[in-house]
């Protein structure tokens, strides 16, 4: 092995096992910090709980069951829009348009989330709030409109790479046997590239479930428990955000560490899932 390549695995190395140490040691302060509540029992009983300081209840069902419909939501809507995308750009779309597609897709994947937040509050809720679901606009469907236009750009890259891996072989003997390009799609693109797409809807699943500014801006931010998506909903990341900046004593504020301690559980099933289906598409 020569010195440059002995340098460049050191390096690599060293960034994996730093990596690794600083995503074990955020969990281990979060840990360290929510340790009362693990002692005592109560972060069960807070995921369970709603929230109503004035009854001395600080549960985060509200915001865990926020953000869950909101995801999910926001999941059933973009991803339809997102395989629909995938297909096309891969297989219907001529080279040129597919070039061009792809580098919008790219520079969307880019853009802040804060800009997607600015312009749904000054055109998405006004419309809502005036033609589709009354009151202030602010809502579960609006934020879930949002995040699917949000997380469709990372779900459309990962379908486009999973779609464009499939062995052309398959694709001309499809085409030599009269097979139309929806056939195609459901009966070789799909199956044969399902640990991609599996991938790419975890990602976005996470990626809705993470974020913090559209849930902040758009969703209304209710501690009141939903009962449907024209409610206002809080979720955990933006608790968390409302009462970092409220509070630093009591149990209001530890309520936070709960939040995250269920947000880190819920990153650690997101990336199983993708490391399983990787290794299952390896075997």
């Amino acid at each position: 092995m020569s010195r440059e390549d002995l340098l460049q695995k050191t390096i690599l190395l060293c960034a994996t096992v730093g990596s690794g140490t600083l995503v074990v040691g955020i969990f281990l302060l979060m840990l360290h910090l929510g340790w009362p509540l693990l002692i005592s029992g109560q972060f069960f009983s807070l995921l369970l709980q709603e929230w109503r300081p004035a009854d001395n209840l600080y549960g985060i069902y509200p915001m865990l069951l926020g953000s869950t419909v909101i995801s999910l939501l926001a999941l059933l809507i973009g991803l339809p829009i997102s395989l629909g995308t995938a297909f096309a750009t891969t297989v219907v779309a001529p080279p040129w348009l597919r070039s061009a597609s792809l580098a919008l897709i790219r520079y969307m994947a880019g853009i802040p989330t804060v800009v997607y937040g600015f312009v749904a509050v000054f055109f998405l809720v006004p419309f809502m709030r005036e033609q589709i679901t009354g009151g202030s606009g602010l809502n579960i469907l609006s934020a879930a409109l949002v995040l699917a236009i949000l997380i469709a750009p990372t779900m459309v890259i990962f379908f486009v790479n999973g779609l464009s891996g499939v062995a052309k072989t398959y694709s001309l003997a499809v085409d030599a046997l009269g097979g139309t390009p929806v056939q195609k799609l459901l009966y070789l693109l799909l199956p044969q590239a399902w640990p991609a797409l599996t991938a790419g809807t975890v990602m976005g699943l996470g990626r809705a479930m993470g974020d913090t500014l559209i849930s902040l801006m758009v969703a209304g931010n209710s501690i009141a428990v939903p009962g449907a998506v024209t409610d206002s909903a809080r979720t955990l990341t933006a608790h968390i955000a409302l009462v970092i900046a409220a509070d630093f004593a009591g149990m209001e504020f530890m309520s936070i560490f709960s939040c995250g301690i269920v947000l880190y559980l819920f990153t650690v099933l997101f990336v199983s899932v993708i490391r399983l289906t990787s290794k299952t598409r390896n075997d």
